[in-house]
């Protein structure tokens, strides 16, 4: 859920994105993480990572990593996240979306990878509009309510209370294990 207000608040925030515009790729940021595996808990599929500001994180491995046997302690752990939404604004009469897909795949890699992806589209309705702050508010699925500050106030002149936008948030997560130095 945390995710999908993220990804609603960013939506209002890029108002100006799509206002002339039926359609509009916003990219998102690539962030490239890197941690060294100090325990593995086989059972559990359980890995006790250290990054290198010294942060200890924990991470479950799901069942569709294949390979998970073939990390040691003292590997190291790559992920590089990436993440964009897609903004449309929906015609009159066109039917709500609020759908989510993912999956994971295995690398081909001499080394243990994968790709982890996630989708989620829902449809948010414009319910307000202050061209004084100026802000947008957006009630989307579960009539779960969103206000953020719009950073154009032309594009505001653009939009109207009324107005649906169909959001879609597409992520993916491509992690690799490779040996430890020895």
């Amino acid at each position: 859920m945390k995710r999908i207000v993220a990804g609603m608040m960013a939506a209002a925030l890029m108002i100006p994105a799509i206002a002339g515009a039926q359609i509009k790729t916003i990219p998102g940021e690539t962030i490239t993480a890197t941690a060294t595996v100090t325990a593995i808990d086989s059972a559990t599929r359980l890995v006790t990572l250290k990054k290198p500001n010294g942060e200890v994180v924990f991470v479950v491995a799901p069942p569709e990593i294949k390979r998970f046997s073939e990390i040691k302690v003292g590997d190291t752990i790559t992920a590089k996240y990436t993440e964009n939404m897609i903004l449309r604004v929906m015609k009159p009469g066109e039917p709500a979306v609020n759908s989510a897909t993912g999956g994971a795949s295995a690398g081909g890699g001499a080394n243990p990878s994968g790709t982890l992806t996630a989708q989620r589209s829902v449809t948010a309705t414009i319910t307000a509009i202050d061209p004084a702050a100026p802000s947008i508010t957006l009630t989307g699925p579960d009539k779960h309510v969103y206000t953020a500050k719009v950073a154009d106030r032309e594009a505001l002149k653009q939009v109207k209370v009324g107005d649906r936008l169909d959001i879609t948030f597409q992520a993916a997560v491509l992690v690799a294990a490779d040996p430890a130095k020895k």
